[in-house]
């Protein structure tokens, strides 16, 4: 399904600078997102999609990036529209759903298929915002309430199209400069499921959650049962070896312009660089090629360069990668575990440090 909305936003970037699809070349990068803000499954896409399209290069020359508008509302209308069309058909072609007279109803073979995997009774709990196990099984989520706020105008209602069920969003850009906007945007779409800071323990042991931004209806909290609550968790767990982000087009990992579109000039067909062209990196590019341990300290802010006793600067002496070495050293290392946790070195920086990569 995301390879069907990527294509057809593509398609209509690409007809709308006057191009035919297979004569420009599109970029995008897409974070699967699996949860709603009361931690209810909620399959959607997060795209960052390139507002405009690369014309393909000719004699050596880097593409050209031509910038296309921002779509109106009737736009990304008739976008949702195709976008649900072609869903539609594709899951009658999996067998998975059948029309009859305008109505859109389950296949017998998908019911059977999804009552076989014991999963898929949380997953539609977690959806339908219904309490999976324990004695309440079956009911509604129980919710605190205020009085909502008058209906005033949705500022994003022009950048929103909607169309059977689906909807599409197009209101926040930014500008190839705006770094910080970008990076903050990023950050939000790549925000883990649970906010810490907004969960709570009531007196009677529940677990309230407060939501993001109120319910059009009041809705301001979701209270769970500690049972229901790990159910919740469950249900947001993807399955193994499942990438939650996608890159597409010119950001592919396999597409031959990527090197020419990004500031890292990373992608195949790479040639190798050597000291010299090192040195000659614009900032751009050295920005881009943080080492693990930068992205590390960026992110999640370890610092595994510095040491925890000393604050001194740690260095990579040793890089073991033979199992039959490895094995050895955590034998021996548990064996004397209880002997090294008793002795005290007078400074840790006269002692050698060693890192094991594995």
């Amino acid at each position: 399904m995301l390879g069907i909305v990527y294509r057809a936003i593509s398609t209509h970037l690409a007809h709308k600078a006057g191009f035919a699809k297979p004569l420009v070349q599109t970029g995008a990068v897409t974070l699967i997102q699996r949860f709603g803000s009361a931690l209810n499954l909620n399959i959607h896409f997060h795209m960052l999609f390139l507002d405009g399209i690369y014309i393909d290069p000719r004699h050596g020359v880097n593409p050209r990036f031509r910038w296309t508008k921002a779509p109106t509302r009737d736009e990304l209308t008739k976008l949702t529209h195709t976008i649900a069309h072609r869903v539609g058909r594709y899951l009658e072609r999996e067998g998975l759903l059948e029309r009859d007279t305008g109505t859109c109803y389950l296949t017998p073979e998908a019911i059977i298929a999804s009552d076989e995997d014991p999963s898929n009774h949380l997953l539609g709990s977690s959806i339908t915002y219904r309490i999976a196990v324990g004695p309440q099984r079956g009911r509604t989520v129980f919710t605190l309430q205020t009085l909502p706020d008058c209906q005033s105008d949705n500022p994003f209602s022009s950048s929103v199209g909607e169309a059977a069920g689906f909807s599409l969003h197009a209101g926040v850009a930014t500008k190839a400069n705006e770094r910080t906007k970008l990076e903050r945007l990023c950050r939000y779409i790549t925000r883990p499921a649970v906010s810490t800071k907004r969960l709570s323990l009531t007196r009677n042991g529940q677990l309230r959650y407060e939501l993001k931004t109120p319910w059009s209806n009041g809705t301001t909290h979701v209270i769970f049962e500690p049972l229901d609550f790990i159910s919740r968790l469950v249900s947001l767990v993807p399955k193994p070896r499942v990438n939650l982000t996608r890159f597409h087009g010119v950001f592919a990992p396999n597409s031959k312009y990527r090197t020419l579109v990004t500031p890292a000039k990373q992608g195949r067909g790479k040639k190798v660089k050597t000291a010299d062209d090192a040195q000659d990196q614009t900032p751009a590019e050295k920005r881009a090629s943080m080492t693990w341990a930068q992205r590390l300290k960026r992110v999640f802010d370890i610092d595994v360069t510095t040491c925890c006793e000393c604050a001194g600067d740690v260095k990579i002496i040793a890089s073991i990668e033979d199992p039959v070495v490895i094995q050895k050293m955590l034998a021996h290392l548990d064996d004397n575990a209880t002997s090294a946790a008793t002795e005290m070195l007078p400074d840790c920086r006269a002692s050698p440090t060693a890192s094991l990569f594995v």
